[in-house]
């Protein structure tokens, strides 16, 4: 919990890395809005150009819960497939199964999404996935593995799903607790805090 907080600090943003922690007064970037260390309310905060766009790329890299290798990967994948850069990079994102538990409600960050995945909670079209990176595509159903139902991880669903709407690429059947993956994601379809034109110029300068 301190490493994440840690982590928000110093980016010097609200990333939700602690979910619902992070709207209340107790999150550390409320009540410490500036980055950690002996010096850290003395801080300059500025930088250099370079410094900036890595700081975008660090906060997208700890938003999904990736390294740095394996998100310099997605930026591959993104530029060489059809289509738009910036869409491909976030479809790509948006798509992995740990971030579509949590964009479900099934959790309340994608680090207990990611849990769920790979303790074997979650299953795609009625067979179980252990993987958080599996692609999901239009038309997939998720839902929790029939065995896990009763896990402590899903007590609160009842409760959170009364508050909680899914965003618009994909549909949420709140009795049957199940999730369908409508249509592809769509970079209007995501508020994501980094600057995504800033995370391609980083890598484009590599």
């Amino acid at each position: 919990m301190k490493v994440l907080e840690k982590v928000e600090r110093r980016l010097g943003e609200k990333l939700f890395l602690k979910g619902e922690r992070c709207l209340s007064q107790k999150c550390a970037q409320v009540r410490k809005p500036y980055p950690p260390g002996v010096h850290g309310k003395k801080r300059f905060r500025g930088g250099s150009e370079y410094s900036e766009l890595l700081k975008e790329k660090q906060k997208l890299r700890f938003l999904y819960g990736l390294d740095n290798k394996n998100l310099k990967k997605y930026f591959i994948k993104a530029r060489t497939a059809k289509g738009d850069l910036e869409s491909n990079l976030i479809g790509f994102l948006e798509h992995r199964l740990d971030n579509a538990v949590y964009r479900l409600g099934f959790a309340v960050s994608r680090s207990i999404a990611r849990q769920l995945v790979s303790h074997g909670h979650i299953a795609v079209n009625d067979k179980a996935v252990n993987i958080p990176s599996y692609l999901v595509r239009t038309g997939d159903k998720i839902g929790i593995n029939p065995s896990s139902k009763d896990s402590i991880f899903f007590n609160d669903l009842e409760a959170r799903f009364k508050k909680y709407e899914p965003p618009l690429w994909m549909a949420l059947d709140k009795e049957k607790i199940s999730g369908e993956i409508k249509r592809k994601v769509s970079k209007e379809d995501v508020v994501i805090v980094p600057d995504i034109s800033s995370i391609i110029e980083f890598y484009s300068r590599q």
